[in-house]
């Protein structure tokens, strides 16, 4: 076994530990082996595989991808397909499941049509716990860790936990302040408009990809 698919395979056991524990109530995957590519520091991402300090930098300016397909086209015009895939189980952006693509869905490392269908069958999914449990039907507990961390459910900004906030990549207290701040949401504009406040355009743009307003 290599060094680094022993350190995978600790940080799944891990993982699995929280989950059995019930300490994670995420709606976004947690990422033991993989990191965000909205929010991995530039200095980080450029020692990733197949990555450069100058591709580094322009993926950080290019940043936020609002969609794993725009992630897959921002990297499909510098690397190829092979380079990709290498890269993706380091630094990747978390697929929606309730609202990704067939395509989207296939950039999961490991992902092959089987567990496309599987994916897709679910839908529309309302937590991770969703996830787990119709998952847990083909695969073991370690392959569903491991799964998880590439995956997210959009969270109702009206009725999330705080614990499922502090899941986003880069949240912090004072955002959950600000999200419960102005419940409750009525519509999409005003998460906007009052995020707005305290953050840039392409910050409420990244955070909006994690939540929903249900009716």
């Amino acid at each position: 076994m290599s060094m680094h698919t022993a350190h995978t395979a600790r940080a799944i056991g891990a993982l699995l530990l929280a989950l059995s524990a019930g300490a994670l109530q995420a709606q976004v995957g947690k990422s033991v082996t993989v990191k965000d590519a909205n929010t991995t520091a530039e200095a980080e991402i450029a020692t990733m595989p197949q990555m450069t300090a100058a591709l580094a930098q322009e993926l950080v300016a290019a940043r936020p991808f609002v969609t794993t397909a725009a992630y897959d086209a921002f990297l499909g015009a510098k690397l190829t397909k092979e380079q990709r895939t290498e890269l993706y189980p380091r630094l990747f952006v978390h697929v929606n499941l309730n609202t990704a693509t067939r395509e989207e869905i296939m950039l999961v490392p490991g992902m092959g049509p089987r567990f496309l269908r599987e994916f897709l069958e679910y839908r529309p999914y309302k937590s991770l716990a969703v996830f787990r449990r119709e998952m847990g039907k083909y695969v073991n507990a370690e392959e569903v860790a491991r799964m998880e961390q590439y995956v997210l459910v959009p969270m109702d900004l009206n009725t999330a936990s705080d614990e499922d906030f502090m899941t986003i990549p880069g949240f912090g207290p004072r955002m959950l302040r600000e999200f419960k701040e102005y419940r409750p949401y009525k519509a999409i504009e005003q998460f906007r408009r009052e995020m707005g406040k305290y953050v840039n355009e392409k910050e409420v743009a990244r955070l909006e990809r994690y939540v929903v307003i249900v009716p």
